[in-house]
């Protein structure tokens, strides 16, 4: 990589260096980041405590500590192969910081970069959160729609202990509630102004063939039957009876467009785009719903 004895390693020469080695190691991504360069930088960046922006110090010069921590880093992810958020801990969401662990799938849903400018319904009152996971969704919601309640459901007790974590560390344990059960179930008939969810939607075949940093996440994250839609159906037929008179569903299914679309010809599903999806997120009114 560089001449010890010549020249002192910086921060960019470090990030350099883990593209690089990531790129010859086939490494996967797509687990907040889709490239080695945005990869190495995160693992730099993050390890040594330096922001993630335009800020970060690139010519900083490494003390021996550091270089050890970085080198470290970036040989740990190869050996693991790891998502980069498990060996840090850490995943973002719209700039906002959460813990993560192999107890929850790493946060990544392009419901996160609709709901800042999200203007269907208004200004929601009461907000669920389906398939909670690390909260990560049920909290930003908070965040953004602050008079707002949030209850958020997940079946695993042990991704819920994460999502109390990061409920705490928010500060919203007021506003922000957690339910454990198989969607609706715990809810005792409660209604919704906004129901969001971004439940598990790989088919089986997929299943079979995910990249080994997708077999760290929690199985039952991912699965959802033959054709990846079996929650998903459950989810249209039961939220109706979830959802205020005006209230509606926004609901990430990945690439189910088109077999949802030939199953429900009755639902007007509205596709909502992102800068990095395409079909992925649909939205429903209560009204449309019932009707077709």
């Amino acid at each position: 990589m560089r001449n010890k004895k010549k020249t002192p390693a910086t921060v960019e020469d470090f990030i350099r260096y883990g593209a690089e080695c990531f790129i010859k190691a086939h490494i996967g991504f797509g687990h907040g980041t889709d490239n080695a360069a945005d990869e190495a930088a995160w693992l730099v960046l993050e390890t040594l405590g330096l922001p993630l922006d335009e800020t970060a110090p690139l010519e900083k010069v490494l003390t021996p500590q550091e270089e050890k921590a970085a080198l470290g880093i970036i040989e740990k992810r190869i050996k693991t192969r790891k998502p980069a958020a498990y060996l840090l801990k850490k995943a973002y969401i719209q700039g906002l910081p959460f813990y993560v662990d192999e107890r929850v799938i790493v946060p990544r849903s392009f419901i996160g970069e609709l709901l800042p400018e999200f203007d269907l319904i208004g200004q929601p009152k009461t907000i669920l959160d389906l398939c909670t996971g690390s909260g990560c969704l049920a909290i930003l919601a908070a965040h953004l729609f602050p008079k707002a309640k949030v209850d958020a459901v997940d079946l695993s007790a042990q991704a819920l202990a994460v999502a109390k974590r990061n409920v705490k560390d928010h500060r919203l344990s007021m506003r922000v509630k957690l339910f454990k059960g198989d969607l609706f179930k715990p809810l005792k008939g409660k209604k919704y102004d906004l129901i969001i969810t971004n439940p598990p939607y790989v088919d089986a075949k997929a299943m079979k063939k995910l990249p080994e940093e997708y077999r760290h996440e929690p199985k039952m994250a991912l699965a959802s039957g033959k054709d990846g839609l079996d929650l998903t159906r459950r989810i249209l037929k039961e939220a109706p009876d979830y959802l205020t008179v005006n209230g509606g569903i926004l609901c990430e299914v990945g690439r189910g467009q088109k077999l949802l679309e030939n199953e429900y010809k009755r639902l007007p599903f509205l596709w909502l785009d992102t800068e990095l999806s395409e079909g992925e997120v649909f939205w429903l009114t209560k009204k449309q719903l019932i009707s077709s």
